[in-house]
């Protein structure tokens, strides 16, 4: 299996500020880190005649925030390149998934906005809080297991119901 969760670096920026090496930049990192690893794994996949590919994408990608286009728009590059893989690898019992989280206590970006921000956020969760690492690992664990035979091309939102 291969569980993709790179987080290459990218600007936080209105796009009217943004250089095209600062998106193109994010675009290309993004996605040539995809394209390598899983090129790298796809032999033994094939071969074996089963495998899981577990992308780790963003909410983002599809709701949009202030400053956050270089990397919603990469991650939802990411998960279209997922759909694709997803309808070629089929046939070959290979199962490619997204996970995409919303925001997640204790991480490295948790603490980027104040905790004023970090309670805005949490009034517009339905859960009333933020995501724990585990409740995004538990996704990315189903997405891997026997258990899930039978999904593929999907984006599993992990947040809490705020963007139903």
């Amino acid at each position: 299996m291969l569980v993709h969760n790179a987080l290459t670096p990218y600007v936080v920026k209105p796009f009217q500020d943004m250089t095209w090496e600062e998106l193109g930049g994010k675009l290309d990192d993004e996605m040539r880190a995809a394209f390598a690893v899983t090129k790298a794994v796809l032999p033994a996949m094939t071969e074996q005649g089963w495998g899981r590919i577990i992308y780790l994408g963003t909410v983002l990608s599809h709701r949009p925030r202030e400053g956050m286009i270089a990397l919603g728009t990469a991650k939802a590059t990411l998960t279209q390149f997922a759909r694709y893989l997803a309808q070629e690898l089929g046939p070959r019992g290979i199962t490619v998934n997204v996970v995409e989280p919303g925001h997640v206590e204790d991480t490295r970006h948790a603490g980027l906005f104040g905790e004023a921000h970090k309670q805005r956020l949490v009034a517009a969760i339905p859960l009333g809080r933020l995501a724990y690492p585990d409740d995004v690992a538990q996704v990315v664990a189903f997405y891997a297991s026997e258990d899930n035979s039978f999904m593929t091309g999907t984006i599993a939102a992990v947040n809490g119901g705020m963007h139903m």
